[in-house]
């Protein structure tokens, strides 16, 4: 009997470990349906999305904006998934030392009030200073009206 609880124990130790490693605190981007079309969502399904006020790859979105917009962070290097273009994906140092992740070349957020996967309650505000919007798989602004795989999303200097 204490063979078999010894064993069940180091069974659930062993998976656990796994578990923790294959995570690694690397960040997912992946493609999910929304009500604007196809977007970039983080491993939870929730929409990521780009701030017009961001003119490069560095974020400027801290403080408040911050807490309403986290941004997605990874530990080590983004992982592409389900869609997502992997050549797509980077990161930028933020001003607090993390490592946020960057789909061609725009600071990926999420927004607090998506609450449950394939929201986009965030598209179209503009909350501290500039316009946020989905992303498209080409790293665009997905926009209503616009389908997702637009390219239409000016303003983001790319």
């Amino acid at each position: 009997m204490r063979l078999l609880v010894g064993a069940a124990v180091l069974a659930v130790v062993a998976i656990a470990a796994v578990s923790a490693f294959a995570a690694g605190g690397n960040a997912v981007v992946k493609v999910a349906p929304s009500n604007l079309g196809r977007v970039l969502v983080d491993a939870h399904g929730k929409t990521l999305y780009v701030w017009a006020h961001d003119k490069t790859s560095k974020s400027t979105c801290n403080g408040a904006c911050a807490q309403y917009w986290p941004p997605l962070v990874s530990k080590g290097r983004p992982q592409a998934i389900a869609g997502a273009n992997s050549k797509l994906l980077g990161t930028s140092r933020r001003g607090d030392g993390r490592m946020q992740v960057t789909y061609a070349g725009h600071p990926l957020y999420s927004f607090v009030q998506d609450t449950k996967a394939g929201q986009t309650n965030g598209e179209g505000l503009t909350d501290f200073g500039g316009r946020w919007d989905p992303v498209s798989v080409a790293g665009k602004a997905v926009r209503k009206g616009a389908s997702a795989t637009s390219t239409s999303g000016g303003g983001y200097g790319r």
